[in-house]
Parts: C-alpha cells; sequence; structure tokens
C-alpha cells in the first residue's frame, strides 16, 4: 500500500467519515471532507456535470489517479517548481517539518500535522492543501448554482472520490437533498462498504459507475489492499435491483488487470449481472507526480499505458456477448 502524508484513517475523528453532526441555529448538519469540486465536465456520467471529489478510500490501488483522496484526512501538496525558496513557511510550523536542503524545502511527512500555516506564509503557492471541510447544506448550495446547465444538457452531480462510501452518512445526505431539489446524481463508487450502508444508498443515486477491477480475488488482494468478495456481492446486489442504471468500468492497467485471464473472468462475471448492459473502459495514466508531491510511494513503477490496439481488443472481446463498449469515462 502507498504510504499516507498523515495521520492513518483508522485514528481519524468521526467528522472526517462524515458521521459527526455539528448543531447551527437551524438544523443539525452532516459535514465532511471533499478535496476538489470540477465544473462543466463532460464525462462520469450524462450531459455537463459537477463533479464532488471526497476524501478516504479503503482500497489502495496501485494505480489510483487521484491519490489525495487515499487518506481521510487533510493532505499537503509540494509543488517544487512554484517555490521560491522565500523560506517563510519555515518559522511558521509548531512542528518543525519544514527544513531546507542545497536543492529546495524538505517535508519531513511523519511530523507535519497539516496545520495549513505553512501554506497561508507560502507566498507562491508550492504549498496547498488537498481537503476541506464541508456541511451537506453548504455543499449542495454550491451544486445547485449549475442546474441550469443540468436542465439544459440532462446532466447532474457525480460524486466521486477517494470512495464517497467512506464517508456514508455526509453522502447519504447530499443525494437525500440532491432529489429534493431535482438534481440528478450519479456516484463512481469501488463497491467496497459494509452491506447494508451500500444498501441504503441504492435508492437515492439516479446512476451508477461502478468500478470492477479484477476479478481474482488473490490478485485483487495483491493490488488493491483488500478482498473483493464484497464488491462483488455488493455489485450483484444492485444489479438485481437497479442493474438498468449502471455502467461498469473497467480500469485498464497494462500488465496487471488486460490479461486474457482476466478479460475471460471479467466476460463471464459480466453475463451473470442482470440488467447491466454497458462498460466504460478506463485508460491507465502515469500519475508519479501526483505522489511525490504528495510525499506518497508509487508502486507502479515504469509503467505505459494500454496500447490503442490492447483497447480495441478488449472492447471486441466484451462486444461479443452483448455489452455496449465506451473506450472513457
Amino acid at each position: 500500500m502507498p504510504g499516507q502524508s498523515t495521520r492513518d484513517s483508522n485514528s481519524l475523528p468521526k467528522a472526517a467519515f462524515g458521521l459527526e453532526r455539528r448543531s447551527t441555529s437551524t438544523a443539525r448538519r452532516t459535514r465532511g471532507v471533499i478535496f476538489d469540486v470540477q465544473r462543466f465536465a463532460i464525462h462520469d456520467g450524462p450531459g455537463i456535470r459537477t463533479l464532488v471529489f471526497m476524501k478516504g478510500c479503503p482500497l489502495r490501488c496501485w494505480w489510483c489517479q487521484n491519490p489525495e483522496g487515499l487518506s481521510a484526512a487533510k493532505s499537503l501538496w509540494h509543488f517544487e517548481y512554484k517555490c521560491i525558496q522565500s523560506k517563510r513557511c519555515i518559522p511558521t510550523c509548531p512542528s518543525s517539518a519544514l527544513s531546507f536542503d542545497g536543492d529546495g524545502l524538505v517535508v519531513n511527512r511523519s511530523a507535519c500535522d497539516v496545520c495549513a500555516l505553512c501554506v497561508e506564509a507560502c507566498p507562491s503557492g508550492a504549498l496547498s492543501i488537498a481537503g476541506r471541510e464541508i456541511d451537506a447544506e453548504e455543499l449542495v448550495g454550491e451544486i445547485e448554482k449549475d442546474i441550469l446547465l443540468f436542465d439544459n444538457s440532462g446532466g447532474g452531480v457525480t460524486f466521486s472520490g477517494g470512495e464517497p462510501l467512506f464517508q456514508p452518512a455526509f453522502l447519504k445526505e447530499l443525494l437525500v437533498l440532491c432529489r429534493s431539489r431535482g438534481i440528478s446524481t450519479a456516484l463512481e463508487t469501488s463497491g467496497h462498504a459494509p452491506t447494508r450502508t451500500f444498501e441504503s444508498i441504492i435508492d437515492y443515486v439516479d446512476l451508477f459507475l461502478f468500478d470492477l477491477k479484477l476479478l481474482d480475488n488473490e490478485n485483487h488482494k495483491k493490488y488493491t489492499g483488500i478482498s473483493n468478495s464484497l464488491i462483488k456481492r455488493n455489485l450483484e446486489t444492485l444489479a438485481e435491483r437497479r442493474g438498468r442504471d449502471v455502467i461498469l468500468r473497467f480500469p485498464v492497467i497494462t500488465g496487471i488487470n488486460d490479461t486474457e485471464k482476466n478479460i475471460e473472468e471479467f466476460r463471464n462475471f459480466a453475463c451473470g449481472l442482470r440488467g447491466i448492459s454497458e462498460v466504460d473502459l478506463l485508460p491507465y495514466h502515469d500519475v508519479s507526480e501526483k505522489y511525490r508531491r504528495l510525499g506518497l510511494s508509487y508502486r507502479m513503477g515504469a509503467r505505459a499505458a494500454p496500447s490503442a490496439e490492447k483497447l480495441k481488443h478488449i472492447k471486441e472481446r466484451l462486444e461479443e456477448i452483448g455489452l455496449r463498449v465506451k473506450v472513457g469515462g
């Protein structure tokens, strides 16, 4: 598993999981932690979309494209190329986690508590924070600003991550609020969540974008850190209840899950999923620079993106069993 830049998620306060409720003068609101909101997106669901990226994930996929979403806590970015070596950040750090060597700023990740004082002192934006706490009402208010775009394009909001189900109470309230305001919702998920948690949100999501990474359980454990048994069970339940509202996602990782064995196992499993007829192939891209900026280890090493020929081959193999296949999200 890649190392984490902050506290281990098991020791985080309840607020980081969207489980703590804080009182306001008008209502008790669920709070959560997000790390980005992207507007005017044309992928990750139909129409023009707003993407909300939520912090925290139980998987540690070697190829994770959003490592800033792994930890449920806030994370410190260090963009070396932006640093002008003013050294204003160093005296602001109460943990003495910052120093300079001959090449530039050094961040002691084990000492850093992500207090963000260094970010405030940095004049060039070389330091920044991934993650902010927000309550559900406030976030839906931000999403609602795009409602005319949604209405005109058939779009909506897509909750991504990280793993949105890692903050179940926060996600559930967001879904309920969006439905009450006529905002269509999509959920990008690994499917790894307690069965009771997963089933509690099934009827509040309009479209599921469900990752199916590796079918062999031992390989799944090796490359993601967890078994795929719960993921498969949740997917089977979802297919039985809402199959026509599910798009399977096959992240294509060179040398890991693009093998003939995994392709065949994917075909066989997909054949048994009632109502599911669409698959998106998601080509791997090297994001090692992100890991370096977060102080995380990158286990993929040098690995090329899948070739056009490989993607075409997988697409054709899945189309043979009647699936509609698109390359890209």
